[in-house]
């Protein structure tokens, strides 16, 4: 039996490693056809030679949302639709008590986190109109809980997940499914970065605690699938055992 996403066209942002990587991977293995969207030129145009036709490397920053828009209109030009977009690009750096922030940095990772879902989602609604899609995004545990240094990531993530509730709200009866996956801490170059920084409970984990880029890219594809319809308009957590078991990686 064929996965559902094989033959859609899937808009991944923050392509070019961990989670957003591993996502093309297993997208275009199922079937799809993957649009590679990032900074970062180098590594997306590498990642699509390695996944061949089915791949379309599109420098892109999300927090420009006619950048956005035109790698959007590159997929449809190139493949013919988007079907999927998954709101990947994030960035928790630099980490820091507020009291000790740097405004400006602050700003970017808000813009960054919060203002590049809102691009992706915005830009993707009209190329979805009357034929309906599916918009993920990426959450994480600190949308709901405060940690420690984090507060642009908290901050951007728990109105990311709002912005998800929002979609669900105004375009859930049109065939447009947003939700968000909340995948624990991945081993990427984030928790490299969590690490070194040494504030709050998070960067103290070892790195055996996290689970690898492959399962959350997984789930982003179940998410595409009926049986997340239950989940719409909400976050899925990957550190849930029953969605784990979903998946299939238990």
């Amino acid at each position: 039996m064929s996965h559902v996403v094989s033959g859609k066209v899937v808009a991944i942002t923050g392509a070019s490693r961990g989670i957003g990587a591993a996502a093309a991977r297993e997208f275009a293995d199922l079937g799809a056809k993957v649009i590679l969207m990032a900074r970062g030129r180098d590594a997306i145009v590498e990642l699509a030679g390695e996944i061949g036709d089915a791949a379309l490397a599109v420098p892109c920053d999300v927090t420009r949302y006619w950048e956005v828009e035109a790698a959007f209109n590159a997929a449809v030009e190139t493949f013919g639709a988007l079907d999927v977009v998954i709101n990947n690009a994030g960035v928790i750096e630099p980490v820091a008590r507020i009291d000790a922030s740097d405004p400006e940095a602050w700003a970017q990772v808000i813009d960054i986190n919060l203002k590049g879902t809102f691009n992706g989602a915005r830009a993707a609604l009209p190329l979805m109109a009357g034929r309906g899609g599916t918009i993920i995004g990426i959450s994480s545990g600190a949308a709901t809980n405060a940690l420690e240094g984090w507060s642009h990531y908290c901050s951007s993530k728990a109105a990311a997940l709002m912005l998800t509730r929002c979609l669900h709200k105004e375009v859930g009866d049109q065939g447009i499914r947003a939700l968000g996956l909340s995948p624990g801490t991945v081993a990427t170059q984030m928790q490299r970065d969590i690490k070194a920084s040494g504030i709050n409970p998070v960067s103290q984990l070892e790195w055996e605690d996290h689970v690898p880029p492959e399962w959350p890219a997984k789930a982003l594809a179940w998410m595409c699938t009926a049986e997340a319809d239950a989940f719409l308009g909400t976050d899925i957590s990957l550190r849930d055992e029953g969605i784990r078991s979903k998946v299939g990686l238990i």
